[in-house]
C-alpha cells in the first residue's frame, strides 16, 4: 500500500525514519511531507535514505511542480495519510482548515475516503491544554483518526502522558486502516458500516454500607476505546459504563451504572438490538449478602463480610445470543491465560475471547497500554505486542468485522 508520512515539530520525530524502515519492512511504499520545524529534529536526508523518495518540505520547490497540482498528485497516491509525529501547532491547523505549509496542502486535497491516522506527540502538560483537547475532540468528530499518545518519561525531563507510542503499536494501527481504503484482492472488504455494537467498560463498585464499596482498578480506558474504535468505522454505538472518569465519546450514546447487577440489567435490555456485544468491563465476581443502610461504625474487633456471587453477564448474553448475534469477553488472568480464555470461550457460548495477562508489564488495569491475545473459535490464538489501547481497539474491532456475519 502507499502511505504518506507526515512528519511535524516534536521531539519525537528523531524516530521517524525507523518507522519509515518499519512501514517499508511490512511491505508498504512511503513518501514523505515535512513541515519546516520537523528539520530542527530530523535529517530530511535520513528520510530520503529510507523511504527512496525524495522528502517534500516547500510547497513551491521547482523539483516537485507538477502542472501546479502536485499536492493534488501526491494526496490521490496515497491510500493513507499518516502524521506522526503530530504537534500541538498541526493539530491546531487540522480543526481549523488552516492550509499554510506543504504537508496541510496534501492532508486537504487527499480524498474523503482516504484515511487520515494521526499521532500526537508531546509533552504531558501541552497535551492537556484544554484548546489542545478540543481540537483533538473536533477531529475525532471530523471522523479522524487519532493515536492516542503514551505516558512514560519526556524530552522534558517529566513523566507523564505525551510520548510517540512505540512504532509496533503505530504500524498496527496503519495495518488496521488499510482494508477501509485497499484494492488489492488480499485484503478483505470492510463490513457494512450500519452494525449495532453494545460495549461495557469500566468497574462496578459493590455497595457494602452508605459510604464504602468493593471495587477494582479498572479505569475503563479499553471499553472507551473500543467504542470510539467502532463509532470511527460507522457504527451505531451503545457504550454501558461503570463508574469511571472518563468523557463520554462524540456520537456514542452512554448509559452509567455502578453495581454489577444493574450493568446486567443494562446489558440485557439492550442485547437484542446489538449485532455484536463486548464485555470489556471488570464486573465484579463477588458482592455483599447484606447491604448496611448508614454507615458501619469502625470498631476495636475485627469485622466480617459476606459475600455471594454476582451475576455472570458473558455467561447470561452467551445463552441467549441469536445465530447473528457476535459476542466478545475480556479474560484477565495471572497464569494459563490462553488455557483458561478457550475455556471461557466455551463456557460462555462467546465467539471471542480477548485475554490479557495481570501484573504484566504494559498489560491490565489503569495503563495506557495492553498486551492482548485474541482467542476465537475459527483460528490459533493471536498474541499481539504491546500496544496503546486505542490500537488494541483497533485490532479488537478489525477481527470482530473479519468474523461477524454480514
Amino acid at each position: 500500500m502507499k502511505i504518506l508520512l507526515g512528519i511535524t515539530g516534536s521531539v519525537s520525530a528523531y524516530k521517524t525514519p525507523w518507522l519509515v524502515r518499519d512501514l517499508r519492512k511490512a511491505g508498504h511504499e512511503v513518501r514523505v511531507v515535512m513541515t519546516p520545524s520537523a528539520r530542527e529534529f530530523v535529517a530530511p536526508l535520513a528520510l530520503e535514505a529510507t523511504s527512496t523518495h525524495a522528502v517534500i518540505i516547500d510547497s513551491y520547490a521547482a523539483e516537485i511542480q507538477e502542472g501546479g497540482s502536485w499536492h493534488v498528485h501526491l494526496a490521490h497516491w496515497a491510500d493513507l495519510v499518516l502524521i506522526a509525529p503530530c504537534s500541538a501547532t498541526t493539530l491546531s491547523r487540522l480543526a481549523t482548515g488552516l492550509c499554510d505549509n506543504a504537508l496541510m496542502t496534501v492532508v486537504f486535497s487527499r480524498p474523503k475516503s482516504t484515511p487520515l491516522v494521526v499521532s500526537p506527540a508531546m509533552d504531558s502538560d501541552m497535551w492537556e491544554q484544554s484548546s489542545v483537547q478540543r481540537n483533538v475532540a473536533q477531529l475525532r468528530a471530523d471522523g479522524i483518526h487519532m493515536i492516542e499518545p503514551e505516558e512514560g518519561s519526556l524530552a522534558s525531563g517529566l513523566v507523564g502522558m505525551g510520548r510517540l507510542p512505540e512504532l509496533g503499536s503505530i504500524l498496527s494501527v496503519v495495518t488496521a486502516h488499510l482494508p477501509a481504503c485497499a484494492t488489492s484482492e488480499q485484503i478483505p472488504t470492510p463490513a457494512s458500516s450500519s452494525k449495532r455494537i453494545l460495549i461495557s467498560a469500566g468497574p462496578t463498585h459493590e455497595p457494602i454500607d452508605a459510604v464504602r464499596s468493593i471495587v477494582n482498578h479498572s479505569t475503563g480506558t479499553m471499553g472507551f476505546a473500543l467504542a470510539e474504535a467502532a463509532r470511527d468505522r460507522g457504527m451505531l454505538v451503545t457504550l454501558v459504563a461503570g463508574p469511571v472518569n472518563l468523557p463520554t465519546p462524540k456520537g456514542v450514546e452512554r448509559i452509567d451504572v455502578q453495581s454489577a447487577q444493574q450493568m446486567c440489567d443494562a446489558m440485557i435490555s439492550r442485547a437484542g438490538l446489538a449485532d455484536i456485544i463486548v464485555m470489556s468491563a471488570a464486573v465484579a465476581d463477588y458482592t455483599p449478602s447484606n447491604f448496611v443502610d448508614g454507615k458501619i461504625k469502625k470498631t476495636e474487633t475485627s469485622m466480617s463480610i459476606e459475600l455471594m456471587p454476582t451475576v455472570d453477564i458473558l455467561a447470561e448474553l452467551g445463552s441467549n445470543k441469536r445465530p447473528d448475534q457476535f459476542i466478545v469477553g475480556f479474560a484477565l488472568e495471572s497464569e494459563n491465560l490462553v488455557e483458561y480464555a478457550i475455556g471461557k470461550l466455551e463456557k460462555k457460548n462467546a465467539n471471542m475471547i480477548i485475554a490479557n495477562e495481570a501484573g504484566k508489564a504494559n498489560s491490565g488495569f489503569g495503563l495506557g497500554m495492553n498486551t492482548i491475545t485474541i482467542v476465537s473459535r475459527d483460528a490459533e490464538p493471536a498474541p499481539y505486542p504491546a500496544m496503546s489501547k486505542r490500537a488494541c481497539a483497533e485490532v479488537i474491532i478489525d477481527a470482530i468485522l473479519e468474523r461477524q456475519p454480514s
